[in-house]
């Protein structure tokens, strides 16, 4: 193994300082780069390409990791006496991150090391430029748009695939910040895709200038942006919360039985 293929992501590493978001991000871009993001990752059971290879954990502050190190030089020096497999960080990536698990980088080095949490992980996975780069800050909007939620919920309702839309305004740890409309659809078939689709761009035009709105599915479960919206926005738009109430039955007492069983 030479040197140059692990060199990228120690060399990022020592950058990354608390509050360094640029180093963090680039230690991220070095692990997400086929070739030249390898590391090792320690196996508590097993050998490398074993069926019952696992890879060690650890938790902190109530998140999991599993730990690596990364190259021979600091295997050597972590005293790690088992085995370890030698592998690409995206690939790692796309195995931790749908266990909510993420990844911890030579744990044995003064001051701990680095840790990358697991939505971290997936934006490694998924194409780092796809996400806003984290830690996020997520709160409600206070910038006044009324003509484009009126908009937007008048095409939704208008939209049979949508079930209900949210807000967030997202604030990156690098980056602007932008508006994120949460989509919570019944439908995801092609056309339902389209429809909902044609409705953001027959809505679009009553955002002012200069003011960035991005779309995220409220079915993703790894989506931090998605997540938050879903524990604490309240939906602009309800299609269900807006439809006609059922008939309620008369009240008992009036020539009428009780409605045993009724909803």
């Amino acid at each position: 193994m030479s040197a140059s293929l692990s060199g990228g992501v120690e060399q990022m590493l020592r950058q990354v300082t608390p509050g360094r978001y640029d180093a963090y991000e680039a230690l991220l871009r070095a692990l997400a780069t086929p070739g030249q993001g390898q590391i090792w990752m320690l196996l508590w059971h097993g050998q490398a390409g074993a069926p019952d290879a696992q890879y060690g954990n650890m938790e902190v502050d109530g998140y999991g990791y599993a730990p690596c190190v990364t190259s021979a030089q600091e295997l050597s020096a972590s005293g790690w006496n088992r085995s370890y497999e030698v592998v690409d960080g995206i690939d790692v990536a796309r195995t931790l991150y749908p266990d909510h698990f993420g990844l911890w980088l030579n744990p044995h080095a003064p001051g701990g090391g680095v840790g990358i949490p697991w939505p971290d992980l997936r934006r490694i996975a998924t194409g780092l430029e796809r996400q806003p780069a984290g830690p996020l800050r997520l709160q409600e909007p206070t910038i006044e748009i009324p003509q484009f939620y009126a908009l937007l919920a008048q095409n939704a309702h208008r939209t049979p695939a949508v079930r209900s839309l949210r807000r967030a305004w997202v604030q990156p740890a690098l980056g602007a910040p932008y508006l994120a409309i949460g989509l919570d659809v019944y439908d995801t078939s092609p056309p339902a895709v389209d429809s909902v689709r044609a409705m953001m761009q027959q809505s679009i035009g009553a955002v002012p200038d200069g003011l960035p709105v991005s779309t995220v599915a409220m079915s993703d479960e790894y989506d931090p942006v998605a997540l938050w919206m879903r524990a604490s926005a309240r939906p602009f738009y309800d299609r269900e919360a807006h439809a006609p109430a059922p008939a309620q039955a008369p009240a008992a007492g009036y020539g009428y039985p009780p409605a045993h069983g009724a909803y």
